[in-house]
This record gives structure tokens, C-alpha cells and sequence, in this order.
């Protein structure tokens, strides 16, 4: 697969990404700025994690307005891959990809640190390689992660099996429901706040993420289910 890793003005985690699908998975993959308009030959889209133009107003209220977004857009619409990690899971919120939105942490303190996760839904292209109910660690590094919605949405999420992840155990954030990542009804969008890029290697403390990136490439690349 060929992923696009778009970058925006304060993003912080495009080589983490980067890296994890090309270094470690051995896909290919791309740098692609905020301002490009044109999505044409890339298979995945991968949002990045940090302060797109600093956070001045809502996490990601700046960048859901940015040249690339329109195109992420009509990307998705395909049913093309499309994934975002903290920053970016705030950026798909305020890009109306996924529903909900993330306020400040409970504590008001930014957060950085490993978290265990339940994978509450392994049906979709992005956890296909996990368990049901399997329990991984990843680490987060947010100060507004805490993922809300209103009742209905909240009801439309659980119908619709569309809760990815939920924290386990510590609810590091406040997040309702203890939502830790969504997915689309149509599935081929997830937002999360952990970072599965920052988990791919031992080294690193845990590869748990590894099988998240699997996962994509094993529904969406040449030989898979979804192309």
C-alpha cells in the first residue's frame, strides 16, 4: 500500500507514522502537506498526532479548514482508509468524518503515558489482527482527549458497534463511555486517541501497535478484501 501522511503546520507525529508503516511495516509511504489538493495514487490516509497551528482555537478547528481536508473528504467517501491519532482523531471530529468531539482533559493536565486499552470491536479493517476483548497497551500524550458526545450518538455508536477501543481499568481523560477510539458506520474511518505508531516495537515497550498497521494493510492492499 502507498499511504499519505499529511502534515499541517504544529504536527509532531508525522515521522512516527512514517516510520512505523514504512520502516517497520516496509509499506510506502508519503509526506503530504496541508495545502495539496489531491489525493490521486495514495491507497491510505493517515492524520497525525500533535498541535495543528498550535491549537489556538479548538484542537483541529484550524486544520479541518485546510486545502487538504476536501479531498480527505471525498477520499473517504470512497470507502478509502482513512486513520487519525490524537490530533488527528480531533481534526476527523471537527472534519464531521466522525461524530463527537474531545473537550480538555478532566484533570486540565496534559497526559503522557502508557495506557491499557480493550479492543471492543475487532470486526473492523483497522483490528482485524486482535482479539475480541484483548487488552493492549499503548501510550497516549494529549491534553484534550476527552472524547464526548450527546445520549443519542452515544446509543448510535454502541448499535452501530461503532466503540473501538475503550481505556481499561484507568480512564486517563474523563472520556465518556471510556472511549478511547470510533470508527464510521461505514468503516473505513477510525479515530483514536492513543498512539499505535509509538508502539510497533519492543524497544519501545510494547509492539501491541503493530497489528493495528497489519490490520490496514491485510483489508486494503493488493490481495486484500477491500480494494
Amino acid at each position: 500500500m502507498k499511504f499519505a501522511v499529511i502534515v499541517f503546520p504544529g504536527s509532531n507525529c508525522d515521522r512516527d507514522l512514517l516510520w512505523a508503516v514504512k520502516d517497520v511495516l516496509g509499506e510506502e509511504a508519503e509526506y503530504v502537506r496541508h495545502d495539496v489538493e489531491n489525493l490521486e495514487g495514495f491507497d491510505g490516509v493517515l492524520i497525525p498526532g500533535g498541535f495543528s497551528y498550535g491549537d489556538y482555537l479548538r484542537c483541529g478547528a484550524i486544520a479541518r479548514f485546510s486545502k487538504i481536508i476536501n479531498e480527505i473528504i471525498r477520499f473517504a467517501n470512497e470507502g478509502k482508509p482513512v486513520f487519525g491519532t490524537c490530533n488527528g482523531f480531533q481534526i476527523l471530529t471537527e472534519a464531521g468524518l466522525l461524530p463527537g468531539v474531545l473537550l480538555r482533559n478532566r484533570s486540565l493536565h496534559f497526559i503522557c503515558k502508557t495506557v491499557s486499552l480493550k479492543v471492543e470491536n475487532n470486526q473492523t479493517s483497522f483490528t482485524s489482527e486482535y482479539q475480541k476483548d484483548e487488552i493492549i497497551h499503548l501510550p497516549v500524550a494529549h491534553g484534550e482527549g476527552n472524547y464526548y458526545c450527546d445520549e443519542k450518538t452515544l446509543e448510535q455508536l454502541k448499535d452501530n458497534n461503532q466503540i473501538v477501543f475503550t481505556y481499561n481499568g484507568e480512564n486517563p481523560n474523563g472520556s465518556l463511555a471510556n472511549i478511547a477510539g470510533i470508527v464510521n458506520e461505514k468503516g473505513n474511518v477510525l479515530g483514536m486517541m492513543p498512539h499505535p505508531e509509538r508502539g510497533v516495537e519492543h524497544l519501545l515497550g510494547s509492539d501491541d501497535g503493530l497489528r493495528f498497521f497489519r490490520s490496514i494493510v491485510k483489508n486494503y492492499g493488493k490481495v486484500g478484501i477491500k480494494r
